[in-house]
């Protein structure tokens, strides 16, 4: 089978054919292969998209099409101009490329959907080309994939803070966590009530009224936010984060304990103790477990937090939004009561926000932010896969085209 019959098969353009082939060796081996316009065909203007009589014809230019065999291939085409009655002279469009780009579309595609698997450099290092070809190449598929996607059937949403870069800047991302769909729909620079209030105005008011579940963590911005844009959803604050902080608030404990200790003489039992109190007793292996055990019969704050965090385990096997908040209201009492400063903080912290952690029993526990901390988690790897990002838009672009899940265009045939 001859390889004008291939390209024919499978990327065949009305108006054009295939004629020359040409392969060179300059430092390694090159297909040049020669594109003209059917006979009597008219190009088509670039502005308005109509068929227009043709006004001269440009030097020839080159474009990438994807290598195979280890053979870079280019497509040759004279570019011709048109006269065009509404635009002017234009440049013609072309069907294998867009605007002034020199790499087809087919392989931007191509390189796109590698750069899902690998880094960016490593892409452009196995196929030959230079990063700013992938990188423009993932900016096409994530402006085409933006313009077409779909956002009807939104009802839940979870918003949370992403931090990247050497200078710990942040974003703001927003999910769809929605049981059939969960993806990036959002992101936006910063950690702001201005980045936020930028989303729901994207996101439009229509479908904001549409929204039934938003999660979302304690940072005060987010919470102000969301109760002017969104006061018909049902605000969630889950026990990914109330568990995070009651954490915080036992290592600090404990840390300041063990100085205590030291400074006074005793024997330094919470000595490597740190990860004792953390973990959870049934991620506990034999030895932790048995050194657990003997800590905890003194008598010590970091024994008491400790104890107060189990007993708070309790509180998410309710069912009921009324008893667990029973539970609540006296298990504060308790913290507020032990004299134990970074516990009292959080007592403090769940009181004044008891109403959206009920809410999580209200909803039938069916969402929750543990989904966004995990497409956090994949966030956080992507970045780590393209050692670091330097700048907003790029971070912007790598997110969206790694977790935005966003449409392609139906090709007559896939290249992997």
């Amino acid at each position: 089978m001859q390889l004008k019959t291939i390209l024919n098969r499978v990327q065949k353009y009305q108006s054009f054919i295939y004629t020359d082939f040409k392969l060179t060796e300059d430092k390694q081996l090159k297909l040049d292969i020669t594109i003209r316009p059917r006979s009597n065909s008219r190009p088509i203007c670039s502005g308005c998209g109509r068929k227009c009589p043709g006004y001269d014809t440009l030097p020839v230019r080159r474009f990438e099409f994807i290598p195979f065999w280890g053979i870079l291939v280019y497509f040759v085409y004279a570019m011709r101009r048109v006269n065009c009655p509404d635009c002017g002279i234009k440049v013609e469009r072309v069907p294998w490329a867009e605007g002034k780009r020199t790499v087809t579309n087919a392989y931007a595609w191509f390189l796109a959907r590698w750069a899902k698997q690998l880094s960016w450099a490593q892409v452009a290092d196995a196929f030959r080309t230079s990063w700013y070809t992938v990188y423009s190449s993932v900016e096409m598929a994530v402006q085409w994939g933006r313009a077409h996607v779909d956002l009807d059937g939104i009802t839940a949403i979870g918003v949370d803070e992403l931090c990247w870069g050497k200078w710990h800047r942040y974003v703001t991302v927003v999910y769809q966590i929605n049981r059939d769909a969960i993806r990036l729909l959002w992101v936006g620079e910063k950690r702001t009530a201005k980045t936020l209030l930028r989303f729901f105005r994207w996101f439009g008011k229509p479908r904001t009224k549409q929204l039934k579940y938003i999660c979302s963590d304690m940072w005060k911005p987010y919470l102000k936010v969301i109760a002017k844009k969104a006061r018909q959803a049902i605000h969630i604050l889950d026990r990914f984060h109330i568990v995070a902080h009651m954490n915080k608030a036992i290592d600090k404990v404990r840390a300041a304990e063990a100085k205590e200790l030291e400074r006074k003489g005793y024997v330094p039992i919470l000595k490597k103790s740190r990860w004792l109190f953390l973990k959870r007793p049934g991620n506990l292996t034999d030895k932790q477990d048995t050194s657990l055990a003997t800590l905890l019969q003194y008598n010590l704050k970091t024994v008491r937090s400790y104890l107060l965090k189990e007993d708070f385990q309790f509180f998410w096997e309710y069912r009921s939004a009324y008893w667990a908040g029973w539970f609540l209201d006296r298990w504060c009492t308790r913290a507020m009561r032990s004299r134990i400063e970074p516990m009292k903080k959080v007592a403090g912290m769940l009181r004044r926000h008891r109403e959206l952690i009920l809410n999580w029993f209200r909803a039938k526990k069916a969402f929750s932010s543990g989904i966004v901390e995990g497409l956090n988690a994949k966030a956080k790897v992507t970045t780590r896969k393209s050692y670091g990002f330097k700048s907003f838009k790029t971070l912007e672009l790598a997110l969206y085209h790694n977790l935005g899940a966003l449409p392609q265009p139906i090709e007559t045939h896939k290249f992997f």
